[in-house]
């Protein structure tokens, strides 16, 4: 077991982590579609999310790793059958060469394991699959309804319902989409031919995800390993594969500050890793880097939660707080609103947490932050209203006055 207690252990501890994620080079997958692809080749996931104050977090995932990314590309990665949309810890998208790991949930639901609805209606799934293998693909919008005024999205209409039960079993696939409007076709007509679609053993399942774990975050608890996975067996499976390569000293044990014990491969802290540079990035609360926040607490003392499900009277730091990430450390988050219409970026509050960097250089790398994002949104101005600490304020304000000229002639282009 390597205890890590020295300061400098810690930040290489970290460095590992987020040069894993792909957050410490400027272009570690390549650019552009290509980029994106290779993306989530390596991540594994990227999770989709409706919120849309600014770009959706699938979309911001790709922005923080692959220069020249652009949005409609998410898309065009399903057109043309290089990921598909299902459920990991949450809705998700996948590469398309994991398809299989995806059948021991859908399995599990069509044997009777509740993912959104206790009960399902077999007569109206069966229609509704006789009408698509006949017609086509259908959204749910196509789908006639008798039922009343919806309360919300827990309140589907029965057609909708069904569809995502086809969807969840895996008859069905999401062939296509119209921002959250959902096209679904039978998984035969959209999978690739060249897919593997043997269900995985327990065993393999395991190997799977220990590789896949290690590759997209280089250390990992064994928490993490089935975030949010609700299957026992699985678990159990992980235990006993990291506990055999433990033996073989194929990985080892590190254990930080707070007592969290990860796993990494054997000599994998004397690598060479990506040096720390001046840039800073603005990432997603839904980012993979963060969205297992116990990890994130044990390993960078960064305490986040998204406090868009939070009442406003008890938000600390606002509805849609995005993490900071700069030279090796999370130093804040930012809380703020894209308002297309007229192309301005409204960021209501920033906090500032870590205060031991030189304020110039941190005040240079958040306003080409912000220009980045400021473009990545669409923006071609942008506000800031609160500011923590107060004395950041001025400088930080003169730094983004700066920024108008440069954003109107990069949105412009």
């Amino acid at each position: 077991m390597i205890e890590i207690k020295r300061p400098q252990d810690l930040a290489r501890l970290r460095r590992l982590a987020l040069a894993a994620q792909g957050l410490l080079q400027a272009q570690p997958y390549g650019r552009g579609l290509a980029g994106a692809r290779k993306a989530i080749n390596h991540l594994g996931y990227v999770q989709i999310d409706t919120i849309s104050v600014v770009e959706r977090a699938h979309h911001h995932v790709f922005h923080a790793r692959v220069p020249n990314f652009r949005p409609d590309m998410t898309h065009q990665l399903l057109l043309d059958g290089d990921i598909f949309e299902y459920w990991t810890h949450a809705a998700a998208f996948i590469p398309i060469e994991d398809f299989r790991f995806s059948l021991p949930y859908k399995h599990a639901i069509q044997s009777g394991q509740t993912h959104w609805y206790k009960e399902r209606d077999s007569k109206l799934m069966t229609e509704l699959l006789a009408r698509i293998r006949a017609e086509g693909p259908i959204r749910s919008r196509d789908v006639e309804t008798n039922s009343g005024k919806r309360a919300g999205w827990w309140d589907w209409k029965p057609a909708k319902k069904a569809l995502e039960q086809l969807y969840m079993e895996g008859e069905l696939m999401v062939s296509n989409r119209e921002g959250f409007q959902k096209t679904y076709d039978l998984t035969e007509r959209v999978l690739p031919s060249h897919v593997n679609t043997y269900m995985p053993s327990l065993a393999e399942f395991a190997a799977h995800l220990l590789d896949q774990q290690l590759r997209c975050h280089g250390f990992v608890s064994l928490k993490g390993l089935t975030y949010l996975r609700r299957n026992n067996d699985l678990r159990k499976a992980v235990k006993a594969l990291v506990e055999e390569k433990l033996a073989r000293q194929d990985l080892e044990q590190v254990r930080v500050s707070s007592g969290e014990v990860f796993v990494l491969e054997t000599g994998a802290l004397e690598r060479p890793i990506p040096r720390l540079n001046n840039r800073m990035l603005i990432l997603s609360p839904f980012d993979n880097s963060v969205i297992q926040r116990d990890r994130l607490k044990a390993l960078f003392d960064y305490d986040y939660q998204i406090e868009c499900y939070v009442p406003e009277a008890k938000r600390k730091y606002g509805y849609f707080c995005l993490p900071l990430l700069y030279r090796g450390e999370f130093i804040g988050r930012m809380d703020c609103k894209a308002h297309r219409k007229i192309g301005h970026l409204e960021i209501k509050s920033l906090h500032i947490e870590n205060h031991r960097f030189d304020e110039d250089q941190l005040i240079a790398a958040f306003a080409a932050a912000v220009a980045q994002f400021c473009v990545f949104q669409a923006c071609s101005t942008v506000s800031l209203t609160q500011v923590h600490p107060k004395q950041l304020e001025l400088p930080l304000q003169r730094a983004l006055e700066a920024l108008e000229d440069k954003l109107e002639f990069a949105t412009d282009r």
